[in-house]
């Protein structure tokens, strides 16, 4: 027997929670449905392969989740939607696409927010880090763990760019985050968004100049095939979050529930292993592939999106990114 606890709007193609009966058989086993946009090599999908894994073991069996990389099951927006509406169990998101679903991870897309990497750990793993994978349950999304999403830099087609001056009139692939498409607009630059999984074929095309993104990213989409300038201004660091639905969520047992936490928390420390060794591999990659890298001065690029953080002075915003930046 096959029991489908799923909307029956989506039951034919996008199950998440599948609890077979089979005859003669004491126990279920209930597979949850995991959906990203990332390639298969990349550090975070490793990650949640391990997460995968680890449930495996801890339920001996009886829980089980199933990945589908590559936008298989929607893109970014699409799989976060499929949670609010119990067609799909999980799915990994940049921070920056959950802004329109909660106000309050705008913060994590400030320009400059962090001052390095382990300013950006300690904010995540302590109360405010708690507070915001929190923040989106009254919406259906509950926050399971971050992960590293290393330091977003531009790169390009056509040129280098040395200072904000350098963007103007080019046009600049971002995520669909209102935050990036101000950044980018601060910096001079017109800001298009484009789904990830189109954005090869757009910068092959011309249809844009260049894109914004991480080493690990940039390598293993292989924009670096078309854009051979890289400029790390590192002008902001959105983590990746792994969500789950509450539609979903909410139909687990408790000892299920603590198992998938579980897990999570334990594939954080593997996958920021995991991201630091891609980041050292890539920019070897980058190298040896001929990408022009500079490390520009980073101070006109501050000075250019501090309209930015004016305009959030005194809001829910940016008190908390007071908050942020006071953690020591």
């Amino acid at each position: 027997m096959k029991k489908i606890l799923t909307i029956p709007w989506v039951a034919a193609v996008c199950l998440s929670v599948v609890v077979f009966s089979g005859c003669g058989k004491k126990e279920d086993v209930t597979i949850l449905k995991l959906a990203h946009c990332l390639d298969m090599t990349h550090p975070v999908h490793k990650s949640m392969v391990f997460m995968a894994e680890k449930v495996k073991e801890k339920s001996g069996g009886r829980l089980r989740i199933d990945i589908y990389p590559s936008e298989q099951l929607g893109s970014e927006r699409e799989c976060i939607e499929q949670l609010q509406m119990g067609a799909l169990a999980l799915t990994k998101s940049s921070s920056s696409p959950m802004e329109t679903f909660v106000s309050k991870m705008k913060v994590l897309a400030l320009p400059y927010l962090f001052r390095d990497s382990e300013h950006y750990w300690k904010v995540l793993l302590g109360p405010i880090g708690k507070e915001l994978l929190a923040a989106g349950e009254s919406v259906g999304l509950k926050g399971l763990c971050f992960y590293d999403a290393g330091a977003r830099s531009f790169y390009t087609t056509k040129r280098l760019i040395n200072t904000p001056a350098d963007l103007k009139g080019m046009k600049i692939r971002v995520q669909q985050s209102p935050m990036a498409i101000k950044t980018i607009q601060a910096m001079g630059a017109s800001a298009t968004p484009i789904a990830w999984g189109e954005l090869y074929t757009s910068l092959q095309q011309g249809v844009v100049d260049g894109a914004e993104n991480n080493p690990p990213s940039f390598d293993t989409s292989m924009h670096y095939e078309t854009c051979k300038y890289y400029i790390l201004d590192e002008h902001t660091r959105p983590p990746d979050i792994l969500l789950v639905g509450t539609v979903i969520w909410n139909k687990l047992s408790e000892e299920f529930q603590k198992m998938v936490q579980e897990a999570a928390d334990e594939s954080v420390t593997y996958q920021r292993k995991l991201w630091a060794e891609k980041e050292k591999e890539s920019m070897e990659k980058f190298k040896n592939a001929g990408v022009i890298i500079i490390r520009p001065d980073k101070k006109p690029f501050r000075d250019a999106v501090q309209s930015m953080w004016k305009e959030y002075e005194g809001t829910e915003i940016g008190n908390l990114a007071k908050k942020i930046q006071e953690v020591q």
